[in-house]
């Protein structure tokens, strides 16, 4: 038997998959993912085509052509550092100083993503959880008729499908690498067996989860990107606002008395550097949420590649 880094080849396809999946460990969960979602998906399919052939026999033709899991494992290890140079986006220059630091953020494209993405995610957010809530509700509250068991199958298959689209979101807009191809089902399994795997797999729970909260969270998002932008711009056009005497801007309001930071020239100078301090204040902490919701998108759309 043909063996490979001093272990023989797998003879089955659990087996095979358990190779690449110890052969990646270390390895983004996300391309585990994907990378077990093709091969599985290889392998059965030349299964199918050579139905009557030993599945032993079918791997080890399999493996001089797909390649045995080592193999196949340093290959997508290398294609992953070479589509991330393609499609990320030049990382801006590495500032020592405390200023270029602050001011530095606006050359990161990811901070703009992140706005865009905390703004979109109020629109995700009603839709995802009117999504969940629906279907959750509909399904279960038909469970009593026949019709209740199908329908329940398809809400769960589609959260899995939305989960799926909202990794690309968080991968495009918040660069963390999600999956790229859905988790693979077996399509020679009963469909019972199928159907309880659906069941038992913790991540369409947690994907579940993870769409309900995208509501609270859009709410939130949205709310802290609009309220500041809107702050720091209007602190910033204040002084130009008042010079042509379209508005007074930002002030203070005692007993019918105002007083506005943009009445005179070292108001509107005050106005005008508080707002772009704060500008930058929201790029950081826009910057700062992504990060963490790339985070959270991670352990809860990325199934562990241990289990």
């Amino acid at each position: 038997m043909n063996a490979t880094h001093g272990r023989p080849l797998p003879t089955t396809i659990p087996q095979y998959l358990e190779q690449l999946r110890e052969a990646l460990r270390g390895a983004d969960p996300a391309m585990i993912q994907d990378a077990l979602y093709d091969a599985e998906e290889y392998l059965r399919s030349e299964l199918a085509e050579q139905a009557g052939r030993d599945e032993a026999e079918v791997i080890a033709s399999v493996a001089g052509s797909y390649g045995a899991p080592e193999e196949v494992a340093e290959i997508y290890r290398e294609t992953e550092v070479t589509v991330n140079r393609a499609l990320r986006p030049p990382r801006p220059r590495q500032q020592r100083s405390l200023p270029g630091r602050f001011f530095g953020v606006v050359a990161d494209p990811y901070t703009y993503g992140a706005l865009f993405y905390m703004l979109l995610s109020l629109a995700t957010g009603v839709f995802y959880f009117s999504w969940v809530v629906t279907g959750a509700s509909t399904s279960l509250g038909l469970l009593v008729l026949i019709i209740g068991v199908p329908l329940l199958l398809l809400f769960l298959l589609s959260v899995r499908l939305l989960s799926l689209v909202e990794g690309r979101i968080v991968e495009v807009l918040l660069g963390v690498r999600m999956p790229r191809r859905p988790l693979y089902t077996q399509r020679d399994k009963p469909w019972l067996t199928r159907i309880g795997e659906l069941f038992t797999d913790g991540r369409t729970w947690t994907a579940m989860a993870y769409l309900l909260a995208m509501l609270p969270l859009g709410v939130a998002y949205f709310s802290f990107t609009v309220t500041l932008l809107a702050i720091s711009i209007s602190l910033v056009v204040a002084p130009v606002a008042a010079m042509f005497g379209w508005w007074h801007g930002p002030g203070i309001y005692l007993e019918g008395l105002h007083f506005s930071l943009a009445d005179n020239l070292p108001g509107s100078l005050l106005a005008f550097v508080v707002g772009v301090l704060l500008l930058f204040v929201t790029l950081h902490l826009a910057r700062l949420v992504g990060r963490f919701h790339g985070w959270l998108a991670k352990h809860l759309l990325v199934r562990n590649p241990v289990v």
